[in-house]
C-alpha cells in the first residue's frame, strides 16, 4: 500500500462526499453523467479573502488564468482580483471578456506578431521576454499608431528554494537575464512606450514560507537595483507567485500569514528607487487548486496477479497531473476517495486506472480505499488547477467531461459540457 495526500479540509467528513452542500451524485445528475469537474467557488473566494487579510495593504493580487481558464470560474474571480495574467491570445480573449486591457498582462516566450498586435490594440501589458520581442512590439505599436504598454520580464539570478518548478538562477527561455534587464527597460522608455515595470518570477509550487520570504526579499532588492540603473521608478513590480498547495503525503499547507508579515516589513523598508512603485503577486493554483474535485465512475473491477484494479470512465486525458505525468519525477498519489461511501468501514488496497489504452493511465497506485464496486464514484481532489486544460483531452477521442462551477453568486452551478 502507498500513502496519499490529505483530502482538503472543506471536503472531509464521515459520510458520502459533499461538495458545496450537495452530494457528489447530485452534481453528477445535474451534469448528466461522469466524468466531471466540480469547482466550489466558496473555497476560491475564501482564499482570496485570506490573501487580502494576510498581505500588506496596497499589494495587488493577479490571477494567472493558466491554472484554470474555465470561463464561468474566471468571470467569478475577475471582480475579486486586481489583474489577470495570460499566456496566449486565446487566454487574452477570455480575460478581456471580464476585465479591461489595462488590468491584463501577457507573458510567454513565443508571442507571434498577431498576438503582440492584438495585445497592444487592446491595451494589454506585454511582459517582454527578449530584446527581439521588444523590437517587434515597438514596431507593432508604430504600425498601429498605439503606444504599447511594455514591462520587462526579468530572469533573476535567484531561484525559489524547494519550488516544484524553478524559473530563475539558470539559463532560461523566460525573461531577460538580470544583467541586461535595465538596458532593455531604458530602450523601452527612450522609445516612448508606456513602460509598466518589471515582472520577476523565480519559481512555483513552494510550501516553505521561509524560502518564499527569502526570495521575495531578494526580488525586491533586485528590482531596486534595476530601477536605479534605469533611472525611472517602475510603475509596477510583479513579484511572481510560487505559493504551493499540499498535494502529497507529508506536505503541509503554506503559512501565508508569515509570508505577508515579512513582505510588509520588506515593502516598508524598501529602497528609495521603489518608493512610488506598486507591487503585485501573481497566483494560480493556490487560489483554485483545492477547490476542484474530479468525479469519475467505476465501470469495472478486476483482479490481476493478486492486485485489484478499479477501472473508471475518466483518466489522464482529463487529469494528467494526478496520473503523475505532468511535472513530477516520482509518481505519488493525489488525495482520492470513494465519493459514494462512508469514510469508516472496510477498506482494501486498490489501484484506480482510467479508460485509456496506455499503462500511464493510473490515477492512484495501490491506495487504501473503502470497498468499491462498478457504479460507485471515485473523487480525485486538488483538481481545480492544471486539470482539464493541462491534459491531452483529444487523446484517443473520448468525450470531454462536464465542468460545473458551484456557488458563484452571478453564475450558480454553471455547467459546460462537451
Amino acid at each position: 500500500m502507498k500513502p496519499m495526500g490529505s483530502i482538503p479540509a472543506e471536503f472531509q467528513g464521515e459520510g458520502p462526499l459533499i461538495i458545496a452542500g450537495k452530494p457528489a451524485e447530485a452534481w453528477i445528475a445535474q451534469a448528466g453523467d461522469t466524468p466531471l469537474f466540480v469547482y466550489d467557488f466558496a473555497i476560491v473566494s475564501a482564499r482570496i479573502a485570506r490573501f487580502r487579510a494576510a498581505m500588506p495593504a496596497g499589494l495587488d493580487l493577479h490571477y494567472a488564468i493558466k491554472a484554470n481558464p474555465f470561463a464561468p470560474l474566471l468571470a467569478a474571480i475577475a471582480p475579486l482580483v486586481d489583474g489577470l495574467d495570460v499566456a496566449s491570445k486565446g487566454e487574452m480573449a477570455l480575460a478581456l471578456a471580464t476585465k479591461p486591457g489595462a488590468a491584463i498582462s501577457f507573458a510567454g516566450p513565443g508571442k507571434r506578431d498577431d498576438e503582440i498586435e492584438a495585445a497592444i490594440a487592446a491595451g494589454v501589458t506585454l511582459n517582454l521576454e527578449s530584446e527581439g520581442e521588444a523590437r517587434r512590439a515597438l514596431a507593432a505599436g508604430e504600425r498601429l499608431g498605439v503606444t504599447p504598454r511594455l514591462a520587462v520580464r526579468v530572469n533573476p539570478e535567484i531561484e525559489l528554494r524547494g519550488s516544484g518548478m524553478k524559473m530563475g538562477g539558470r539559463a532560461s527561455p523566460f525573461g531577460i537575464d538580470a544583467d541586461r534587464a535595465a538596458a532593455l527597460a531604458k530602450l523601452v522608455v527612450a522609445a516612448g512606450a508606456d513602460w509598466r515595470g518589471f515582472h520577476i518570477f523565480a519559481g512555483s509550487q513552494a510550501l516553505d514560507p521561509r524560502a518564499i520570504i527569502e526570495t521575495q526579499a531578494e526580488t525586491l532588492a533586485l528590482a531596486a537595483r534595476l530601477a536605479e540603473q534605469v533611472g525611472v521608478t517602475p510603475p509596477l513590480v510583479n513579484l511572481g507567485g510560487g505559493f504551493g498547495i499540499p498535494y502529497f503525503p507529508g506536505e503541509a499547507p503554506l503559512d501565508i500569514e508569515m509570508i505577508g508579515a515579512a513582505l510588509g516589513e520588506s515593502m516598508t523598508s524598501r529602497l528609495a528607487a521603489l518608493k512610488d512603485a506598486r507591487f503585485a503577486i501573481e497566483l494560480g493554483r493556490w487560489l483554485v487548486g483545492e477547490a476542484g474535485v474530479y468525479l469519475t465512475r467505476v465501470i469495472d473491477r478486476k483482479e490481476s496477479r493478486g492486485e485489484t484494479f478499479l477501472v473508471v470512465d475518466g483518466g489522464l486525458h482529463h487529469q494528467l497531473a494526478a496520473s503523475g505525468n505532468f511535472g513530477t519525477v516520482v509518481k505519488r498519489n493525489y488525495p482520492i476517495a470513494v465519493a459514494t461511501a462512508a469514510t469508516q468501514g472496510e477498506t482494501e488496497t486498490v489501484s484506480v486506472v482510467g479508460c485509456l489504452c496506455t499503462p500511464l493511465d493510473r490515477l492512484a497506485d495501490r491506495v487504501a480505499l473503502p470497498v468499491a464496486r462498478p457504479g460507485d464514484v471515485i473523487a480525485i481532489f486538488m483538481a481545480g488547477a492544471y486539470g482539464l486544460s493541462a491534459s491531452p483531452a483529444a487523446f484517443l477521442g473520448h468525450p470531454l467531461p462536464a465542468e460545473i462551477l458551484a456557488g458563484a453568486a452571478d453564475s450558480p452551478n454553471a455547467i459546460l459540457t462537451s
